[in-house]
């Protein structure tokens, strides 16, 4: 064995090494994220209006409020939704679903108190979630690209597009006559959603090292998961590179890194 064989594998665990690290650097761009610059910009106007106005008036509604008021609250305008819900179910041909939303607004709002609670769960009558979007990708339409709207948060083109159809048409909040009785409910339906997202604040901030690329893959993958129904297709990936799976950089550095050192032993062995 020729004495240089230690210099060429302190060589190749530097070249291992450096590849790991340029590996985990690698950022691959993300087909469902063309507009990702935008996107991101925009993100972080949206973090700032939360930090300045949103988080603080929700935190202080939270501490002055317990946590049953909050729940009915919450309960009301979700009892709300379920008449745009029952809509959307009736427009995808579930027609079962749809008689089951509006059989809980019916239940709800009478034995529950105008909603306050949510008697209809308890019967065995499911809550769901629907809106236009998903209705759309029901019968075929394309979610597009990954877009923030501002003030409004994640969407895809697709969503953005119709937003304005799930306010007019779907949120009976929005169409009450009486702009201050309107203007409070939806103040108070914003700021009691948000309290209730307080408590993944700090979990979300120490838990992922991009916030926009986790906030990004969560929502599109939950968008899928409902507009499916809980059965998304499976997604296959570009062999070269534009849609691989997270891990995937990290990966190739340790195959390279596994193929220098195989290829050194060799070396050695024919040494």
């Amino acid at each position: 064995m020729r004495e240089k064989s230690p210099n060429r594998i302190l060589a190749a665990t530097l070249c291992a090494c450096s590849l790991l690290l340029g590996a985990c650097s690698v950022k691959f761009a993300n087909p469902d994220d063309p507009l990702e610059s935008y996107n991101r910009a925009m993100f972080g106007f949206n973090e700032k209006v939360d930090e300045a106005v949103v988080r603080p008036v929700a935190q202080a509604y939270e501490t002055a409020t317990p946590l049953p008021v909050r729940t009915g609250v919450g309960n009301f305008f979700g009892n709300v939704g379920d008449l745009w819900i029952g809509g959307n179910n009736l427009l995808q041909g579930k027609l079962v679903d749809a008689l089951n939303d509006w059989g809980r607004f019916v239940v709800n709002s009478t034995v529950g108190i105008l909603g306050m609670f949510d008697v209809a769960t308890e019967i065995g009558l499911d809550k769901h979630d629907e809106d236009f979007g998903q209705t759309l990708g029901r019968w075929g339409v394309g979610e597009g690209a990954y877009f923030v709207v501002p003030f409004f948060g994640p969407r895809t083109i697709r969503d953005a597009v119709v937003l304005p159809v799930d306010v007019t048409f779907g949120d009976n909040v929005w169409a009450i006559k009486d702009i201050a009785l309107r203007n409070s409910l939806t103040a108070l339906r914003l700021v009691n959603t948000r309290a209730n997202l307080l408590g993944i604040d700090k979990t979300l901030e120490e838990g992922t090292l991009d916030k926009y690329s986790y906030a990004r893959d969560f929502y599109l993958q939950q968008r899928r998961y409902r507009v499916y129904d809980g059965n998304p297709p499976v997604e296959d990936f570009d062999s070269n590179g534009a849609a691989l799976p997270p891990g995937y950089a990290t990966d190739v550095g340790v195959q390279a890194a596994l193929g220098d050192l195989e290829l050194v032993k060799l070396g050695e062995r024919r040494d």
